[in-house]
């Protein structure tokens, strides 16, 4: 992974520990956050100190411990949300969400822009590909960024597993086919940061992930 000009911090935030991601550009000095699921105020603090102006809020999916902030951290910075459009039904229900973890329902909205497959996002000298990867919901994505051998993957991919397909809107065989046609084919060098836990690699995952061999 190639960060040596670039901010990245990625710290757990919330009652299930969702890996959040301040990427940013020292140079001019803009950032992009990646799943703000709780927490905020450390994260709006921590983008302070860094003296970074928020530009994008991005959300690999809907589910309340990845996206329950989002509206809060816009509503302190101006940053637009974006969120892929098959992930809207997860907002509708996010008063079920919260129930399934006893927590408070946070506010949410609708996302600002829609991230769609292939699209770039980002920062101007860092962007990310868009790789529309169903199956844990159907509006999960993982962000691609090339120039930093670094793939964002949300609740997809993880060290030694994959997200689980039990929820609404998730499906087996479908989480399956993204990983293998979306993730895998990346460069095996390339390091996955995933929603929760360890870093790990894509040829990691390749030899010895138990749910693709």
């Amino acid at each position: 992974m190639k960060t040596d000009r670039v901010v990245l911090e990625t710290f757990p935030v919330g009652p299930l520990q969702c890996n959040c991601t301040i990427l940013g550009d020292p140079v001019s000095k803009e950032a992009i956050v990646i799943d703000p699921g709780d927490d905020i105020a450390r994260i709006y603090r921590r983008l302070n100190e860094l003296g970074l102006k928020l530009k994008q809020i991005l959300i690999t999916h809907a589910h309340i411990d990845h996206v329950g902030g989002a509206l809060k951290l816009k509503q302190l910075t101006g940053a637009p949300i974006l969120l892929n459009e098959n992930d809207l039904p997860q907002l509708e229900m996010m008063d079920q969400q919260a129930d399934w973890l006893g927590v408070e329902t946070p506010e949410v909205t609708t996302p600002d822009e829609i991230l769609k497959d292939g699209m770039k996002v980002g920062l101007d000298d860092y962007k990310a590909q868009v790789l529309h990867t169903p199956g844990h919901t159907q509006g999960s994505v993982c962000l691609y960024f090339k120039p930093l051998e670094l793939l964002v993957a949300g609740d997809t991919l993880f060290a030694g597993s994959i997200g689980r397909t039990d929820l609404p809107g998730g499906n087996g065989e479908q989480i399956l086919r993204s990983i293998h046609h979306k993730l895998l084919v990346l460069p095996e060098d390339t390091c996955v940061l995933p929603g929760h836990g360890p870093l790990t690699t894509i040829g990691e995952e390749k030899l010895r992930n138990p749910f693709l061999i």
